[in-house]
C-alpha cells in the first residue's frame, strides 16, 4: 500500500531532501525524545557522509541539537549500513559520555526517514493499488482519470494542500528569476535563471517557449542550491522540473488553478508509485531516481493538462523515466549545483517533448511504466557506489582531477 502524496510534496529548505531535510527531521525527532540531554554524538555513514558537507548535512543537524547542548559529528563515508546508503546513528550521552540511548535511522529520499525495513511516514497507507497498470485498468473500467483515484483515496483537504504546494512552487520560481549573483560554495557558480528569462523574450516561438521553461527550472533549482524554500518534487535536487513545466503551461495557456491542482495530483501519484516500488533516492539508485522521476511526473502532468487519455498519460510518464535510465548521481564537490541544476532544465524540456510524443499516439506501447520502474530499481542497484551521490565518480571525479 502507498502513503499520501503529501509525502512526495514537502515544503522546506534546500539544498537536499535526503542530505538536509531528512537529517534535520531525524535530529528533531531525537531531540524531542531526549529534551533534557546536554550531549549528543551523531555518526553519518555512506553517501550521507561522503557529500554531507557540500549538502550542509552537519549544519542541518547542528542547528537542531546545538540548541540543547554539545554535539559531535563523526563522518564515515567508506562504511555503508546494509539497509540504505544514507545511514545515521544518533547517540544521547550523559555527563560522563556514557550512552543513554542509541538510534539508527536512514534518510531514504524526499525528506523521508526509515528505520530498518520500516518507513516512518507521517500518515497511514491509503492507496490499495500501487502499480501503474492496475491503476490504469481502474481508470479505464470506471471512466475516470488518475487525479480522481487520488481524490478517492486522499482526505478532503488534499486540494487545500496542493494549493499551498502550488503557491510555494510559484514563489520559488519568482524568487529565482529575481535573484542574481553567485551561488554559495566553492564552485562560484553564477545564477543563470534571470539571464535566460530576459534572453527568451527576444526570441520568437518555439525558441522563446523553450527558453522560458529553462529559465523557470533554473530559477527553482538555483533557489534550492542556495538553501531557499522549495517543494520536493519528488526531491530537492529535482525540485525545478515539475514547477517549471506547470508554471510555463499556466502562463502560456491560462490553465486554471484547479486543473493545475489535478495535474499535481497525477504527478504526485506517479512519484508515489516509483517511491513505493523502487526509490527516489539518488544515494540508492542515482539521479534517474530524482531527475528521471521528476521528468516522468512532469510528463504525465503536462499530458493530462492537454487532455490526454489515461493510456497516453501513462505513456508520457514511461518515456519521461525511460530516457533517464542509468543516469548517475555525481555532484561536483558534493553540492547540488553541477550537474544537478542543468539537469532540471533539460528534464523540464524533455517532459514537454514526452507529452507531445504521447499525444500523437493512441497510448498503446510495448514497455509499461511499471516495467521501467523495475528496470530503474535494478539499474540503480547495479551501479557502483561511486555513482550514487558519493561525489567519487563521473563528473565529480573529473572536476577534482582538473
Amino acid at each position: 500500500m502507498m502513503y499520501s502524496i503529501k509525502e512526495i510534496y514537502k515544503i522546506g529548505n534546500g539544498p537536499s531532501s535526503s542530505h538536509t531535510m531528512g537529517p534535520q527531521k531525524a535530529a528533531e525527532l531525537f531531540l524531542k525524545k531526549h529534551p533534557d540531554c546536554k550531549s549528543f554524538h551523531v555518526t553519518l555513514f555512506g553517501s550521507l557522509a561522503a557529500t554531507g558537507k557540500g549538502h550542509m548535512t552537519d549544519v542541518a543537524i547542528l542547528n537542531v541539537l546545538q540548541t540543547a547542548g554539545e554535539v559531535e559529528i563523526e563522518w564515515q563515508p567508506k562504511i555503508f549500513l546494509p539497509f540504505h546508503p544514507n545511514g545515521m546513528v544518533f547517540k544521547a550521552l550523559d555527563s560522563h559520555k556514557n550512552i543513554i540511548d542509541k538510534w539508527t535511522v536512514y534518510s531514504i529520499g524526499g525528506g523521508a526517514l526509515a528505520e530498518e525495513n520500516k518507513p516512518m511516514e507521517s500518515s497511514n497507507p491509503i492507496y490499495n493499488m500501487h502499480h501503474m497498470n492496475e491503476i490504469l485498468n481502474w481508470c479505464e473500467i470506471n471512466g475516470k482519470n488518475y487525479w480522481e483515484y487520488v481524490k478517492d483515496c486522499e482526505e478532503s483537504d488534499i486540494w487545500d494542500y496542493l494549493s499551498e504546494i502550488w503557491k510555494a512552487m510559484k514563489e520559488s520560481i519568482k524568487r529565482g528569476l529575481d535573484e542574481e549573483g553567485v551561488l554559495p560554495g566553492p564552485l562560484h557558480l553564477r545564477r543563470k535563471a534571470s539571464t535566460y528569462f530576459i534572453r527568451a523574450s527576444g526570441y520568437k516561438q518555439p525558441l522563446q517557449s523553450r527558453g522560458l521553461v529553462f529559465a523557470y527550472a533554473l530559477a527553482a533549482s538555483e533557489e534550492n542550491a542556495s538553501g531557499g524554500k522549495i517543494v520536493t518534487a519528488p526531491t530537492c535536487g529535482s525540485c525545478g522540473v515539475l514547477p517549471a513545466v506547470l508554471y510555463h503551461l499556466q502562463e502560456s495557456r491560462s490553465f486554471s488553478d484547479i486543473r493545475i491542482f489535478r495535474a499535481l495530483a497525477t504527478a504526485g501519484l506517479i512519484g508515489n508509485i516509483v517511491k513505493t516500488n523502487a526509490s527516489i533516492s539518488g544515494a540508492e539508485v542515482g539521479c534517474q531516481g530524482e531527475v528521471g522521476v521528476a521528468c516522468a511526473m512532469a510528463s504525465a502532468a503536462a499530458n493530462q493538462l492537454f487532455g490526454g487519455s489515461p493510456a497516453q498519460i501513462e505513456y508520457a510518464a514511461e518515456m519521461g523515466l525511460e530516457h533517464h535510465l542509468g543516469m548517475t548521481c555525481d555532484p561536483v564537490c558534493g553540492m547540488v549545483q553541477i550537474p544537478c541544476i542543468e539537469r532540471n532544465a533539460y528534464a523540464a524540456a524533455r517532459a514537454l517533448d514526452a507529452n507531445i510524443y504521447a499525444s500523437f499516439s493512441d497510448g498503446i506501447h510495448r514497455v509499461s511504466f511499471d516495467k521501467v520502474v523495475d528496470v530503474m530499481k535494478q539499474t540503480g542497484h547495479d551501479l557502483p557506489s561511486l555513482y550514487k551521490e558519493t561525489g567519487e565518480g563521473g563528473l565529480a571525479k573529473d572536476y577534482q582531477q582538473m
